[in-house]
């Protein structure tokens, strides 16, 4: 009997944790509208209410700061926007600058035009230049708009953390919003809104153990907000309308909840595994590059190219060893292509690179069981190069998708 897959792939989703389970079981009568002032709604009502706070208190700062969407997507595309408003009085954003390195989801802009976008570089090291954003800012022109940055917390394919909070000084100093993304952050370091001095977060529940389809835009107060995407009925303080899907928020709040009691003790052990697989690997080939090893990274992230095996036959290669893995967000909706953040970094991008990430539930079993199978690959393509794992249309359909995350 072949054993159990091996999920090494959190950085894309995790596993629903056991608290965002329960909880879901125990709100799955809550049935009413939670927009309803009858019982039944204000019972759903209390719940989501009691769900935000758990997001807030992740986030450091308060329950009214934080709007809920159905994903950081969204989130992202919500807060991405030249249309803003302080109180009633509006706010024109004339510019955004982005790291070169983040996530598609804020890559593509949101709301902005594509002439009003500029890439900010990133050292060989993987972390954003700072000298290079304090010149473009220096450069913005003042009369179209305020400065907006957008610069992840956490780098999903590396695990490297980004100097946010020197970040946040140049932004503020230019007059400008600061936009962090914080998905890969949370759960793995302490977030706190204010200490980074972002104007806006993004999080998601699906990264830290709770559903899909729930995520949150937080902002630094309630004072100064993007014109809304979705109009409508204007729910989330008509920030975001829609009736909120009260199931998935219930679980978003356990998880968050989880997150940050869990945090310090279950990242310690993660830790220790990541070393411990890393030191596997570099014994069983000497030639294993860890993208961002001299850094900062999170402790459940390792980003790695193995000479010779390219990114899509490693992970199918793997996926038949019954290891889930993936390459970082170079994919989407299924498609395998090369990473930009490698080229960000100034590295060949042909070269591959895949990525493993852990999560609450991996066991030192289960780093046996990977550095196992990296032998396996390892040696195969020692002996016989990629032909003894070849992209077979069968090889093919053992992926149904690769996850962007």
């Amino acid at each position: 009997m072949a054993p159990p897959r091996l999920y090494l792939d959190w950085n894309a989703t995790a596993p629903l944790h056991p608290a965002a389970r329960a909880a879901i079981m125990r709100a799955i009568d809550i049935f009413g509208n939670p927009n309803s002032v009858h019982g039944e709604g204000r019972a759903a009502r209390a719940a989501i209410e009691g769900a935000r706070r758990k997001v807030a208190a992740l986030a450091g700062t308060d329950a009214g700061n934080v709007v809920f969407t159905s994903g950081a997507t969204e989130a992202a595309n919500l807060v991405l926007t030249s249309d803003f408003r302080m109180g009633r009085t509006p706010l024109r954003l004339g510019h955004l600058y982005f790291s070169a390195i983040e996530h598609p989801a804020v890559r593509e802009g949101g709301r902005f035009a594509k002439e009003k976008m500029t890439e900010i570089p990133v050292t060989e090291a993987g972390i954003v230049d700072l000298d290079a954003l304090g010149l473009l800012l220096d450069a913005h022109d003042k009369a179209a708009g305020l400065p907006m940055v957008a610069i992840m917390l956490v780098n999903n394919e590396t695990g490297i953390v980004q100097p946010v909070e020197a970040a946040a000084k140049i932004v503020h100093a230019h007059g400008g919003l600061f936009v962090v993304d914080a998905v890969q952050a949370a759960g793995r370091i302490a977030l706190d809104i204010g200490k980074i001095g972002a104007d806006f977060m993004i999080v998601s529940s699906h990264k830290i153990g709770g559903p899909k389809g729930a995520g949150a835009l937080i902002a630094q107060g309630e004072a100064l907000m993007p014109r809304p995407l979705i109009q409508g009925g204007g729910q989330e303080r008509g920030h975001r309308s829609g009736t909120q899907n009260s199931l998935a928020l219930i679980g978003f709040g356990a998880a968050a909840e989880a997150a940050a009691d869990e945090l310090e003790a279950r990242n310690a052990a993660i830790g220790v595994l990541r070393e411990r697989l890393e030191a596997g690997m570099r014994e069983v080939a000497a030639d294993v590059m860890i993208h961002g090893e001299g850094g900062e990274r999170v402790a459940n992230t390792i980003f790695f190219t193995l000479p010779g095996l390219k990114a899509e036959t490693g992970q199918i290669a793997f996926d038949l060893e019954g290891v889930a893995l993936s390459a970082g967000s170079a994919c989407s909706s299924g498609r395998l292509g090369e990473s930009h953040v490698l080229t960000a970094m100034g590295r060949d991008a042909k070269l591959g690179a895949l990525r493993i990430s852990l999560g609450f539930s991996t066991t030192e079993e289960d780093i046996d069981r990977a550095i196992a199978a990296f032998a396996k690959i390892a040696n195969r393509r020692r002996s016989a190069g990629e032909a003894a794992c070849p992209l077979s249309k069968l090889a093919e359909t053992q992926i149904s998708a690769c996850q962007s995350g």
